[in-house]
């Protein structure tokens, strides 16, 4: 007697094989993001024999420079360390840092690296580098590298490129802490402008540092301008600056304007307890190569970003990079000698990919349960 498996019921007859093969890419799908996420390192596809963090994968999270000597040597310790404990690392839990035995091991082990080093100078180019190295390890598989969100959360196919006015060229000039930072802003300027027009430097890195000093260098001190609030300083607002450039002169079509001189502006990248060490860092650099003068700051009218709503800043005149880039250009657009680039449509595509990553940071805690809203803060850094 034989049995026919096969349902009479018509709809049902491709039912099974298909919720099947669905369901198991689902898995399968769900297995592979997870292993990969927490073992960054055992299933590596390396192009070269002894390569863990490629060239390409390096520059794929947003720079144009050579891969940090200190962040390859890193991450080569990391693999060793796994062979030697014979244990994968993992990653997670608030803010994907190194889990179990395998972070109890390599804690010993880098503050006994760190200890080591007498030098300053070397201890904060370790650091860096070790977080760097294992923000890149923790994210591989998990995150997109072009907007720095969750695969599922991709924002990329919604943000709007164009091109940065050629007389103006932005830095970021990021924290390491802020480096693949789900809610860091800076990011949208290279995914907006573009990598060379707005590059990123990482501080302590020392490879980051000298390219951008190279630039800064050549393009002397007159030409260079950060955006930071110092109190210690004269602040400049930007009519201050540009305005008696305009003086007499007539507007002139975007075809005909010469770009006789690019300004740099750097935008310091980080959470405000560690943006005063950054900019320190910046006046020192500044004074070894122009004399005793403090680096040129730039101030901007204040404005409340989108971003308050998720990220509250300790005053209403301290706002996030990408706005602060948003409101620089703004500014420049009402003066004459900037009337006719177009500064107002690069502000925008800004401002826009702004609120795309406000959006998708809100759905992705909707969809996690979490709050959207943040305990706002009543006092403010002086």
């Amino acid at each position: 007697m034989s049995i026919n498996m096969v349902s009479s019921v018509p709809w049902t007859k491709s039912f099974f094989p298909l919720w099947f093969w669905n369901k198991t890419r689902v898995l399968l799908t769900h297995h592979y993001r997870y292993h990969h996420r927490h073992s960054p390192l055992s299933d590596t596809d390396m192009t070269e024999e002894g390569v863990v963090v490629s060239l390409q994968e390096w520059q794929g999270w947003g720079t144009t420079s050579p891969l940090p000597t200190m962040v390859s040597q890193i991450v080569e310790d990391l693999k060793v360390l796994e062979e030697d404990l014979d244990a994968h690392m993992n990653f997670g839990g608030n803010g994907g840092k190194l889990q179990g035995n395998f972070r109890v091991q390599e804690d010993k082990k880098h503050r006994a690296t760190y200890q080591a080093l007498g030098d300053s100078e070397k201890k904060l180019q370790f650091y860096s580098a070790r977080q760097i190295a294992c923000r890149i390890l923790g994210s591989r598989g998990y995150l997109c590298q072009k907007c720095w969100l969750p695969m599922e959360d991709c924002m990329c196919s919604k943000v709007t490129s164009c091109s940065l006015y050629p007389g103006i060229r932005f830095w970021l000039y990021m924290h390491p802490k802020d480096f693949l930072r789900q809610n860091n802003t800076g990011k949208i300027l290279w995914q907006v402008f573009g990598v060379d027009a707005a590059t990123l430097c990482l501080f302590g890195i020392p490879e980051h540092e000298e390219i951008m000093w190279n630039s800064l260098k050549m393009a002397g001190k007159s030409n260079v301008w950060c955006l930071y609030p110092n109190k210690n300083a004269v602040l400049k607002s930007v009519q201050n600056v540009f305005g008696e450039e305009s003086v007499a002169r007539d507007e002139v079509a975007p075809s005909k304007l010469k770009v006789d001189t690019t300004q740099h502006f750097i935008l310091i990248d980080g959470t405000w307890s560690n943006s005063a060490a950054m900019f320190r860092r910046l006046q020192d650099k500044a004074k070894s190569v122009w004399g005793d003068e403090d680096l040129s700051c730039i101030s901007l009218n204040p404005g409340a970003s989108a971003m308050h709503k998720l990220r509250p800043q300790p005053s209403w005149d301290r706002t996030c990079t990408a706005a602060a880039a948003a409101g620089l250009l703004s500014e420049l657009q009402l003066l004459p000698q900037f009337s006719s680039v177009e500064l107002e449509k690069q502000a925008e595509a800004v401002e826009h990919a702004l609120t795309v990553l406000l959006d998708a940071l809100t759905n992705r805690r909707l969809r996690m349960g979490r709050s959207i809203t943040r305990k706002m803060r009543h006092t403010n850094i002086q």
